[in-house]
């Protein structure tokens, strides 16, 4: 009866291909037969006519039943800026979470729960740890610290960075697989390594990876996270998260902007902000308690701001350059971030040419750009076009490395500030002899 009903629209729809509530009904009925390919042929004409934020909606959650998550989330993107509605927030967070945003997902879960204190998702609430009773519903900052998530990245969906995964193999993932011959020589498991460099180089993808790589517990925390207004709060939110991590062995604790919290003692006039960095370096060392098992990840753009103490053994003890990705990995993040994307047989090679000096996010950026030029050529049509090497040059052409600013400023710490010969990988990367 629904074949026949479909076949008898489809037919009217031939006769008059701009009757949109026709072309709707037809829309609806393939999705309600999960044919999500053809439901989107459909809303892509509609959207030509009528491009509503609903219709929108429609279309993304097409995309999203297809797996094709970047384009759901160019489109989300679109209409959230326009209408905070909890159905599209919704499905906004569980496209962020398969495409492995996970912060930014939880900050959408938030916003929907700050809209409405009454709203119950299961799935989601499994994810987050978090339990919507309807009754004064407040998502602490308490919950997002303690709570531990595992990642499903490996290194090989980390393009390039071949020397880092050498280092965080050697110092981590070697040592759980040979933990008795670790042992026999005294050498702990665990530790911190300090990863800089210029922002977008993949810093947080690795630590991500780290942690998939040896099947670990993964806490990713912000300075918001930690640092906090009242007395002793910073001091107790950094004891909390390191003992979180010493109950869920083996764990990986990743900190970004670590600068802003392991800031120079000698910088620092008030009381409150050297406490913390002493609380933190005793979480570092353990003395009280046993971080044998637990990986602290540090990355900063500006390590030249970073207490010295921090390098001594047994904290920091590794500093390990993220450099902008060379030409290879530039092909090699290429190939994986337009993995399952629809796209033309492209030329790898000259798309990693023409991004020298590209950092890793200047290469995603890049993609998206030239997605929404797609996008916005396929709501004319209503054809989606596959990608091609001619339309992602275009979207280089269009951008410029946001690596440039930061060497400009690093290569100064690097030949005035440098006794130590702590930066010479900046200097060697810059071809200048010292």
């Amino acid at each position: 009866m629904e074949n026949a009903l479909l076949n008898s629209l489809l037919e009217a729809l031939d006769l008059s291909p701009e009757n949109i509530p026709l072309r709707k009904q037809v829309a609806q009925i393939y999705m309600q037969a999960f044919d999500y390919s053809n439901a989107e042929m459909h809303l892509l004409k509609i959207i030509e006519f009528e491009s509503t934020n609903a219709n929108k909606f429609l279309l993304a959650s097409c995309y999203f039943e297809q797996e094709k998550y970047n384009l759901t989330e160019v489109i989300l993107e679109e209409i959230i800026e326009n209408e905070n509605n909890i159905d599209y927030l919704e499905l906004y967070c569980e496209n962020l979470l398969q495409l492995n945003q996970y912060d930014q997902a939880l900050n959408i879960y938030k916003q929907i729960l700050e809209i409405d204190n009454k709203y119950r998702n299961e799935s989601l609430e499994s994810i987050f740890k978090v339990k919507s009773t309807g009754i004064d519903n407040d998502f602490t900052d308490d919950d997002a610290l303690k709570f531990i998530k595992k990642t499903n990245l490996k290194f090989d969906d980390v393009g390039g960075m071949n020397k880092v995964k050498e280092e965080i193999d050697l110092k981590i993932i070697k040592p759980l697989l040979h933990k008795e011959l670790y042992k026999a020589y005294g050498k702990k498991i665990g530790g911190g390594i300090l990863l800089y460099g210029p922002p977008g180089c993949g810093k947080t993808h690795i630590a991500k990876a780290t942690a998939g790589e040896i099947d670990a517990n993964f806490i990713n925390v912000g300075i918001n996270d930690i640092l906090d207004m009242w007395l002793g709060n910073s001091e107790k939110n950094l004891h909390e998260i390191f003992e979180t991590a010493r109950q869920n062995k083996p764990c990986v604790i990743f900190i970004d902007e670590i600068d802003a919290l392991g800031a120079n003692r000698n910088d620092i006039n008030k009381t409150a902000g050297r406490t913390v960095i002493n609380q933190f370096l005793a979480e570092l060392d353990g003395i009280d308690s046993d971080n044998d098992g637990i990986l602290v990840l540090g990355a900063t753009n500006a390590p030249w701001y970073i207490d010295p103490a921090f390098r001594r053994p047994g904290r920091f003890d590794r500093i390990i350059f993220v450099a902008p990705p060379d030409q290879e990995a530039r092909k090699s993040i290429y190939q994986i971030q337009l993995k399952g994307k629809p796209t033309e047989r492209i030329d790898f090679k000259t798309l990693a040419k023409k991004t020298k000096n590209f950092s890793g996010a200047d290469i995603s950026s890049s993609i998206d750009l030239a997605i929404e030029e797609k996008l916005q050529a396929s709501f004319k049509d209503g054809i989606p076009q596959p990608l091609s090497t001619k339309d992602l040059t275009k979207a280089i052409s269009k951008m410029k490395p946001s690596t440039k600013e930061w060497f400009a400023s690093a290569k100064n710490y690097a030949l005035y500030a440098n006794d130590s010969g702590l930066y010479d990988e900046i200097l060697t990367y810059l071809n200048i002899n010292r």
